[in-house]
Parts: structure tokens; C-alpha cells; sequence
């Protein structure tokens, strides 16, 4: 069992007794006992404080270490029509903060969804599902370009997170390269994680939500016509003839009225 602070303090009677009993016995200290008496009462204040420091504070145990959201969920809603999205700072802190980040400061509105990968068009023999969105277009020369630097790459084996149905993932080229653009799985998609053959680096990409409701739409999305030109020869026949809009990203409310 823990040692509580009255448990430690219950020894402190009879030491300031005997402290006492001396001080008193010795007329020469005599003048001071006023003195002690508040000498030790600091100390056993100080000995109470020490305690209570380096005791557990049980109210915080649901919280997550330095206050970081387990969870955040977010809305997203587009052209297609609109989903709900988690993501998960408590797992994937970079990726997850660097994302929320780009939300708060209103990055993605107008942004699009503007990539489909599927077997039938992937020049990867190491062949996915998914779409992807963002502000960098490569089909498009003056595209957005993210607010915010790169961040450093947190590989799924760090964050225990894996490319299943409905995954959240950053987009990148070399590890530490990922800013804003991002893509959905669909279906699983192993080759992505660490390990993974989608990469010779073999360190996956980097996992930090996952889409809870609007699948739907994903999967709309990745079936539509992806023939718009673009001089980047390894993404030729992936660009979507008509990107899709992302009108806005926000984070959900608190308490989301359902009332209607």
C-alpha cells in the first residue's frame, strides 16, 4: 500500500515531544523554546508538502500525460458530401498535433481530394487502395504549399496504428518530408505500414485517424474517373478528372445538437 501523508505524519508527535522535554530540562535554552516551537512547526510543514509533492494526484488519471486529447474528432465536409473523422494525438502526437493544426488555422477549406490509387492504375507492384488529398496538387504548377515545415515521421510500429479500412495517413516522400497532404485506405493496406514493400526505405507511412462514418463517400471518390493530365509520369492516370472539393475540416463539437 502507499504511504499516505497522515501515515508519514503520525511519527511526528513524539519526536517533537522529545525535542521538547530536552529544550525544556536546559535553563540556558530555556529563552528559546518559542523558537523551536515554530522551527518545528516549519519543518513539519515542509515534511507534510514534501509528501503531498510526491504523492499520485488520483483526479488526473483519466487525463492523458501533459494534457494532450486521446481523441479528436473532426467533420469533414466536402462536394461529395460530408463524414466524420477521428484522429488521435494521444497515439500519433506529431502527426495527429500537425494535422489539428493545419485544421485550426482553416488550411484544408478549399482544399481538395484530388488522387485515387487502385490496381488498375498503380505503377507500384506493391499495389493499394486509396485517395488522397491536401493542398499540393501535382497535377496543378501553383498549388498551395502547407503553412507549417515538415515534421518528423512516426512509424506505425511506434504508434501501434495500421493502414485498415477507413486509416488516416500522411502522404510523404522521404521519411521527415510529410506536411499536409494525407490519404485514406481503403481495405487494408499493409504494404504502407513499417516494414511494408510500398517504400525500399521500408518505413510505412505514418497512421494518425481513422474515418468513423462517410466510407461511403471514400469509396465514391475512389472509383471516379482519374484521367486529368499531369507531367509527374509515376502518378499518370491517378489524378481525378474532377477533384473533389474539401469545403472545410473542423473539429466537432463538444456536445453536437441532434435534436434535428
Amino acid at each position: 500500500m502507499d504511504a499516505s501523508p497522515v501515515q508519514i505524519g503520525v511519527q511526528w508527535p513524539s519526536l517533537w515531544e522529545s525535542v521538547m522535554s530536552f529544550v525544556a530540562s536546559n535553563a540556558a535554552w530555556r529563552f528559546s523554546i518559542q523558537t523551536f516551537r515554530w522551527a518545528g512547526v516549519l519543518l513539519m510543514a515542509a515534511g507534510l508538502a514534501a509528501c503531498a509533492a510526491t504523492s499520485p494526484d488520483r483526479r488526473g488519471e483519466s487525463a492523458s500525460a501533459g494534457g494532450v486529447e486521446e481523441e479528436v474528432q473532426l467533420v469533414v465536409e466536402t462536394s461529395e458530401g460530408a463524414m466524420l473523422w477521428v484522429v488521435y494525438p494521444g497515439k500519433a502526437p506529431i502527426t495527429a498535433g500537425n494535422f489539428l493544426r493545419l485544421v485550426d488555422a482553416k488550411a484544408y477549406n478549399d482544399a481538395s481530394f484530388y488522387r485515387t490509387v487502385r490496381p488498375d492504375n498503380d505503377r507500384n507492384p506493391a499495389t493499394i487502395n486509396v485517395i488522397q488529398g491536401g493542398l499540393s496538387r501535382p497535377d496543378v504548377a501553383d498549388g498551395k504549399s502547407s503553412p507549417f515545415p515538415p515534421i518528423a515521421h512516426e512509424t506505425t510500429d511506434q504508434t501501434g496504428l495500421r493502414h485498415i479500412d477507413g486509416a488516416l495517413s500522411m502522404a510523404r516522400l522521404e521519411p521527415g518530408t510529410a506536411q499536409a497532404e494525407f490519404f485514406v485506405s481503403i481495405g487494408e493496406n499493409p504494404v504502407l505500414d513499417t516494414g511494408g514493400a510500398r517504400n525500399p526505405d521500408k518505413q510505412g507511412f505514418a497512421v494518425f485517424g481513422q474515418v468513423l462514418e462517410g466510407m461511403d463517400v471514400v469509396r465514391k471518390i475512389h472509383a471516379s474517373s482519374a484521367n486529368a493530365a499531369t507531367t509527374e509520369g509515376y502518378v499518370q492516370g491517378q489524378m481525378l478528372d474532377e477533384p473533389v472539393r474539401i469545403i472545410s475540416i473542423t473539429r466537432q463539437s463538444p456536445n453536437p445538437d441532434r435534436s434535428n
